[in-house]
């Protein structure tokens, strides 16, 4: 990939999609949210820790089916794209969905990466949709709750800091 003309595009696509470029990266913050805090929506916020989390995977696993699969079909809005329950139901189910999270980003990185993947090739769904586009979606969704995390954080854990 290092000598294809859109290399740089490319990297700093994923250099975004993995954070730490203009917004922090999630798995720094996620090492340090205690199992306990997850269930919480400190300060009458509606979602918890846990909930956000859950969201940002499942919208980034959407949006990779959507670039990889012919036959994509919508998850139902809002319904599919919040969990049913405030905290997960046990430390397997944090862990699997953390591990989920970071196996299915690395698979949309390697899309990008791949250099036989067309950036700006519209998409069999939508005609004006690409690659890039989806990647830009993923990029903003994921920096805004990222964002959302890191104050859902820092009240969490305000009268320890």
């Amino acid at each position: 990939m290092d000598n294809h003309p859109d290399f740089e595009l490319r990297n700093r696509l994923i250099k975004h999609i993995k954070g730490g470029q203009a917004f922090a990266p999630v798995g720094g913050l996620l090492q340090k949210i205690s199992f306990g805090q997850l269930g919480t929506a400190p300060a009458n916020l509606p979602y918890s820790f846990f909930q956000v989390f859950w969201h940002m995977r499942f919208a980034q696993l959407d949006i990779l089916d959507y670039c990889k699969n012919d036959a994509y079909q919508l998850p139902n809005w809002p319904g599919d794209y919040w969990p049913a329950h405030r905290e997960p139901k046990n430390s397997e189910e944090w862990t699997d969905l953390k591990k989920a999270f970071f196996n299915e980003r690395d698979e949309f990185c390697n899309l990008i990466s791949n250099t036989s993947n067309d950036l700006f090739e519209p998409l069999p769904q939508n005609p004006d949709h690409t690659l890039f586009r989806q990647a830009e979606i993923l990029i903003m969704h994921t920096a805004y709750h990222t964002g959302q995390l890191h104050m859902l954080y820092r009240l969490l854990n305000r009268s320890s800091s």
